[in-house]
């Protein structure tokens, strides 16, 4: 038959054969080497962060920033304590190499005012996830505290941020929270400071009307500014980084002067900086102006951004 017809009767011809299949063998091993995880895996570590040191935040803020900022510095007419209120303080932190900040707080005579600027350089310990994109996960959960979530069609580092973050912000609507922070404590600027302003002008007024703590005229009217006017409220910011935000919160508890927080967050790359704005005025029924605040707290941003970009 034809199919005997093809075996070889040369002893050399038979040892040829058999060193073609064992070469048809390696072409499997080789296939199964270039597999994912293997010796020929092209899988590669994930890139490091643009940023490898942080600047010394108590250089980074001008002086002039800082007079328009905390206008009791220019006040102080000590020489020594005018510039040691200059210099500020620095935070104190375990690991200067990811992350420093400075603190300002200086009294005026109408209000007193606090500044803190804070570095943080986020650093990914999972060598399948780049430091920007730990760096933006970071950000992602700065922004749902602030019940903020990022712009539709926005671009993300990291697509599973979206997810999550979405659940976060829903979680934190259906909470009736509008800030960062926790119910009663530091009510976010909106429908709840309003109400809250409301329940204080009403404990008030009722104590003129047993005789004590009279406030002047227009004090009942105070709860009106309360509230961010309509494009100042908490907000995410374009052109600033890679992504930021702002957040404005002021506090209305009765027995107290209002004191607001203004906060501008923004990421740079694995670089994410922090700050807060604060004043509480002198008298109980004054209201820190929010667009004043928010100003200068952006131009300060807007600065420190323009430093990474350098």
């Amino acid at each position: 038959m034809r199919a005997k017809a093809c075996v070889p009767g040369v002893a050399a011809l038979l040892a040829a054969l058999l060193t073609g299949c064992s070469g048809a063998s390696g072409i499997g091993d080789e296939s199964d080497d270039s597999k994912p995880g293997g010796s020929g895996s092209s899988n590669a570590p994930a890139e490091p962060g643009k940023y490898r040191t942080l600047p010394e935040p108590c250089g980074e803020v001008d002086e002039d920033t800082l007079d328009a900022m905390l206008p009791g510095i220019p006040e102080i007419e000590d020489v020594e304590q005018r510039e040691k209120a200059y210099e500020g303080t620095p935070t104190v932190t375990y690991d200067t190499d990811r992350r420093v900040g400075c603190n300002w707080k200086v009294e005026s005579t109408g209000a007193s005012h606090h500044l803190l600027v804070d570095f943080e350089r986020v650093v990914s310990y999972d060598g399948t996830v780049s430091d920007d994109a730990r760096a933006a996960e970071v950000y992602a959960t700065k922004l749902r505290d602030a019940g903020l979530s990022r712009p539709s069609g926005s671009p993300t580092v990291s697509g599973d941020e979206d997810k999550g973050e979405e659940e976060g912000t829903g979680k934190d609507k259906g909470d009736g929270k509008g800030g960062a922070s926790p119910a009663g404590d530091k009510p976010q600027g909106g429908k709840n400071a309003r109400a809250d302003d409301d329940k204080g002008s009403r404990k008030g007024s009722d104590k003129d009307a047993k005789g004590s703590d009279e406030e002047p005229d227009g004090a009942a009217d105070a709860s009106e500014s309360a509230a961010p006017p309509p494009g100042l409220e908490p907000r995410t910011l374009p052109d600033l980084g890679d992504e930021a935000f702002l957040d404005d919160a002021l506090t209305t508890a009765a027995s107290a002067s209002r004191h607001r927080t203004v906060t501008v967050v923004f990421r740079t790359s694995n670089v994410i900086v922090t700050i807060e704005y604060d004043e509480q005025p002198g008298r109980r029924t004054d209201v820190p102006d929010s667009k004043e605040m928010q100003d200068k707290a952006q131009e300060l941003a807007d600065m420190l951004a323009g430093e990474f970009n350098e």
